[in-house]
């Protein structure tokens, strides 16, 4: 770093002047990244207003269902009988209705097979070689779909849509009955996958079932897009409408039955101890068990022949989704919030103790405290979260998730955050995107995004240390710095985005929090943020209404991060490319020519000086002194009198303040910033000084609002700094952090040896905890 002294007038016509790159654009063509989205965002209208809200017109589908299901755990086949009512709130007359036919994507002529990519290798698993050739036949089987009256729909299915053709047009404010009748085979989830299937316990001949996707659904019909009935490949998920549901289930008389909605009819599925416990649960402040480990257990021996029929209600939900085995303990709590204390509940079976017992229905209720905060109080009455191995999914009220522990009851780390993580999600999707309901087919980040940011929130208020994958900034680098012909904007449709997490979880929740944490702050954010969650409860949001619902209720301009973060593939990569110091000269030249000489002996010497030491015995003039002058006899750092009298002068003629100014013996650096990486943001820098003590400055993104790639500040100092660092806290997702300080960073990496008999030094097989009863069992070895 070079320094510099300011001769106090020129540092007076520095301060005065600002100085900002200026945009270089090419042509026409303004690529200036503060440029606001007019041209990409949808015209507003009375629909959905330029404030980001919905607008007096807003309207919106209703879909209520009435169903009887019948479970066969003999066969592992459901049928089902539904009756449907459509209501037609829309301002257009309507032809015809979309439904979703979700189960065909495992039909054995399923376009999902043929569009799957797949690799041959010289060396494959049995089970590789098999899921190159499906041969499990899931698909629905329509048997009936007739009106009111029992007169059979014209009908189309097409992959996984049926359109049925109405009688007549629906005209607005119209409601069309109709009824479907079908049957499927559930899938065999731990063989060949999918969101929903049956877990097989052979050990005890048993199953364990998570049902979803299992009835014909009315597809969305909205202004934005009109029929969403974009084929179900496998990535984009479920747009649906809000409706009532009443569901009758039909299973083995000592299953136990988890699912969306209130249970109807307690007194005919659960014995008079069960339901004691379910009341208790109802004020419980802790986990009470309505079913306990050991019913469950005698259950799975017993297997009793008979059947029993549970039925659920449920009001203004968007799907509909159960769980159903003998297996399952089932505990329960209350969670208290503003306006309701609705029940967090967990069903599981023996294999998920001891985790599930001790951290799952808990989690559920962290989940729907810290929810309730940042997006809408929660409003149905039970949240459950279901375990079942190797799963993660969402639907009202009820979820289904994995995490599951050694068979000896230990469990490492990463499964046991795993699990706490995975419920956290689940649970919060009940939020994004079951009440605040967005086009999951068409942006994943909707609800994937906006729940993972939360869930990073929820992580955080369960346990403060917390080891979290994604959210905080420095978790994304690697995938936004990453090959960028394997990156996929945000905005991009479900099915063609590369690195799915990444994109459609990690880095628009990583954006969120880039947003609160560092470009809003947390209380212009969690105000806007809530507004979007107050707007668009129980309505279907789009993008542009989220991005302008936070610019609206915060008085932020936040085109330039959307633009940035959301439609490009750039990354943020801000270097400290230069630096220099300036310090205020007194001016008084009994401090200012010691401090020349001083600054003058300290340079190093130029190396032909140095050898020339020697080189030279005597110089000319060292030998003949009649050739000194002025110039080689009289000291230059002396102080003359003159000079003392004309600096008098000069502090006379100075005013109060700039006397202040004259002897503040502040510090001034200039730094200058490149931006590397293309994504604009603001400036976080941080000033050590010699005594130890630290200073953060906070520059605004929009010192970079004429687009130019570099930008120069100057900082005024109380205090010398001996060192400077851009993005101290790890905040803003750069992507380099080896350009981002003075004097740079190097730090050791520390290297393990090893021989051939020490190859496996420093690595042990098994969990930390199964480590731990090792580690016992040879202290107790060496005591004996």
């Amino acid at each position: 770093m070079q320094q510099y002294i300011l001769r106090l007038p020129l540092l007076f016509s520095l301060l005065a002047l600002a100085t900002v790159a200026s945009a270089q654009l090419e042509g026409n063509t303004n690529d200036n990244p503060f440029r606001q989205l007019y041209d990409v965002l949808p015209t507003p209208n009375s629909v959905r207003t330029a404030s980001g809200a919905p607008g007096h017109a807003y309207w919106q589908q209703e879909v209520d269902y009435v169903m009887d299901i019948r479970l066969n755990d003999g066969t592992q086949r459901i049928d089902g009988k539904e009756t449907i009512i459509y209501k037609n709130n829309s301002p257009d007359e309507l032809r015809y209705l979309w439904l979703q036919l979700d189960q065909n994507v495992r039909d054995l002529d399923s376009d999902s097979h043929m569009i799957r990519e797949g690799f041959m290798e010289d060396r494959m698993s049995f089970e590789g070689i098999a899921d190159l050739q499906p041969d499990f036949d899931g698909g629905f089987k329509i048997e009936a779909v007739k009106d009111a009256s029992g007169k059979a729909l014209p009908h189309t299915i097409n992959q996984t849509m049926m359109r049925v053709d109405l009688p007549k047009p629906l005209a607005p404010g119209g409601k069309f009955t109709f009824q479907v009748d079908w049957w499927y085979n559930i899938n065999d989830r731990m063989a060949i996958g999918g969101r929903s299937g049956y877990e097989y316990f052979e050990e005890e001949d048993n199953y364990l079932y998570t049902i979803a996707q299992f009835f014909p659904r009315l597809c969305a019909y909205y202004d934005r897009m009109g029929w969403q009935n974009k084929q179900f490949l496998g990535n984009g998920e479920f747009t649906l409408e809000f409706g009532d549901y009443d569901v009758s289930i039909t299973v083995p008389s000592d299953h136990i039955v988890g699912s969306t909605g209130v249970l109807q009819n307690p007194k005919e599925v659960l014995t008079a101890k069960q339901r004691a416990r379910l009341e208790q649960a109802k004020t419980a402040d802790r986990p009470v068990l309505i079913v306990t480990e050991e019913e469950a257990r005698e259950a799975e021996k017993t297997k009793e022949k008979g059947l029993a029929t549970w039925r659920f209600k449920a009001k203004n939900v968007r799907d509909f989704a159960f769980a159903s085995s003998r297996k399952f303990i089932w505990d329960a709590m209350a969670v208290p919030l503003e306006n309701n204390t609705p029940m967090a509940m967990s069903y599981y079976p023996k294999e998920g103790n001891p985790l599930w017992e001790q951290y799952s229905t808990e989690t559920v209720a962290q989940t729907l405290i810290t929810y309730s905060e940042f997006a809408c109080e929660y409003p149905y009455p039970v949240a459950i979260s279901v375990h079942t191995k190797w799963i993660g999914m969402e639907y009202p009220m009820i979820c289904f998730n994995g995490g599951r522990p050694e068979p000896d009851g230990t469990y490492s780390a990463r499964t046991k955050h795993g699990m706490i993580s995975v419920i956290i999600h689940e649970v919060g999707h009940n939020f994004y995107p079951m009440i605040i309901n967005s086009d999951e087919r068409q942006w994943t980040w909707m609800d994937e995004g906006l729940n993972t940011f939360v869930q990073y929130l929820t992580e955080k208020e369960f346990d403060r240390n917390y080891p979290t994958r994604r959210g905080p900034a420095r978790n994304i680098t690697g995938y936004m710095g990453g090959e960028v012909s394997r990156i996929s904007p945000i905005m991009t449709n479900s099915e063609s985005i590369f690195q799915f997490g990444p994109n459609a979880y990690g880095k628009p929740a990583t954006a969120l929090n880039i947003l609160r944490e560092t470009v809003m702050g947390r209380e212009l954010f969690d105000f806007a943020f809530k507004e979007y969650g107050r707007r668009w409860a129980f309505k279907r949001p789009t993008p542009a209404d989220l991005f302008r619902t936070m610019e609206d209720a915060s008085s932020v301009d936040l085109d330039w991060f959307w633009r940035g973060w959301f439609y490009t593939n750039d990354h943020v990569d801000m270097a400290l490319s230069d630096i220099q110091w300036f310090q205020i000269s007194t001016g008084d030249p009994d401090v200012e020519k010691p401090l020349a000489k001083v600054e003058e002996e300290s340079q190093p010497m130029d190396i032909s000086l140095d050898r020339d030491v020697e080189y030279i015995p005597e110089s000319r003039l060292e030998a003949r002194p009649e050739l000194h002058d002025h110039y080689t006899t009289v000291d230059p750092h002396a102080v003359m009198a003159i000079e003392r009298k004309e600096y008098l002068e000069y502090v006379a003629a100075l005013d109060e303040d700039e006397l202040e100014m004259l002897s503040s013996g502040k510090h001034f650096y200039q730094l200058t910033f490149e931006n590397v990486g293309g994504l604009v943001m603001p400036l976080v820098v941080e000033f050590t000084y010699t005594d130890g003590t630290t200073d953060v400055r906070r520059v605004p993104a929009e010192i970079w609002r004429k687009g130019g790639k570099e930008v120069t500040k100057v900082f005024v100092t109380p205090k010398e700094a001996t060192r400077v660092v851009l993005d101290p806290f790890l905040e803003i997702a750069d992507t380099d952090l080896t350009n981002n300080a003075w004097p740079r960073n190097v730090r050791p990496t520390r290297i393990n040896l090893y021989n051939d008999a020490t190859r496996s030094y420093g690595s042990s097989s098994g969990n930390p905890m199964q480590r731990v009863r090792e580690n016992q069992d040879y202290i107790d070895s060496i005591e004996d």
